[in-house]
């Protein structure tokens, strides 16, 4: 298949540590504003935070929009510049490597497990939020629905828009910027147990990206893989 001509794109870069910079500050402010509110309270009986997660939701938003924001000030837009508006192809490849994504997820989790099964200290922060939602709410459907759909747009206009077209814009290698780009996606998570997963789940997801040229479809391949932990995060809330 023939390689997409990389577009020129010098504000990318910009984009790019402008999400950061968001996500980062915006972090520290709500670390600041939330502290107090987690210092004690009963296990077994946590305190209803329902609206305080829409704030911890702050810094993950703040990634994507950074790039759009900075898309639409030098450039076409994100629309145009990152391609956000699926094709039937970008929706077929999205979803297979999603598929692949999981699959490698569950092949690098078993090896790990194998390997080390002190795991007990390694609670997904996911069931953080199931915790402080207090049990099935409208609140916790929100926050599953985000962590379907809203992570997968923002973390790839960070990472599959923004950053991939600065390293295409200085013609760095495409496998290249596919193992840099699952990389920076393993490391935002700040989950140092799960940082192999996550690379090769940026992998996988990378590869729609570098399939399509587009974006949408590393956002349909993000989604994809998402969609179990958004099911159990809801269900599996006490």
């Amino acid at each position: 298949m023939e390689e997409p001509t990389p577009e020129r794109a010098h504000w990318a870069f910009a984009a790019f540590f402008t999400g950061l910079a968001g996500y980062y500050l915006s972090t520290l402010v709500v670390t600041a504003l939330t502290a107090d509110r987690f210092e004690q309270f009963d296990v077994t009986s946590p305190p209803v935070l329902g609206p305080l997660l829409l704030l911890l939701f702050l810094p993950n938003v703040l990634l994507g929009a950074g790039p759009a924001v900075v898309s639409r000030l030098k450039a076409n837009g994100p629309t145009v510049d990152f391609g956000l508006k699926p094709t039937v192809r970008d929706v077929k490849v999205g979803l297979a490597c999603g598929g692949l994504s999981l699959l490698l997820a569950w092949i690098v989790g078993v090896v790990l497990l194998s390997v080390r099964r002190d795991t007990a200290d390694t609670r997904s922060a996911l069931e953080d939020i199931g915790l402080l939602s207090g049990g099935k709410s409208v609140w916790l459907a929100v926050a599953a629905l985000f962590v379907f759909v809203g992570a997968p747009i923002t973390e790839e206009l960070l990472t599959r828009g923004a950053l991939w077209k600065a390293l295409e814009h200085y013609k760095i290698p495409r496998f290249t910027i596919l193992a840099l780009t699952a990389l920076i996606f393993a490391f935002l998570h700040e989950e140092s147990w799960r940082t192999i997963g996550l690379f090769a789940q940026g992998l996988a997801i990378g590869s729609a990206r570098m399939i399509t040229g587009r974006t949408s479809s590393s956002m349909v391949a993000h989604a994809t893989n998402n969609l179990l932990p958004a099911v159990y995060l809801y269900v599996g809330a006490s």
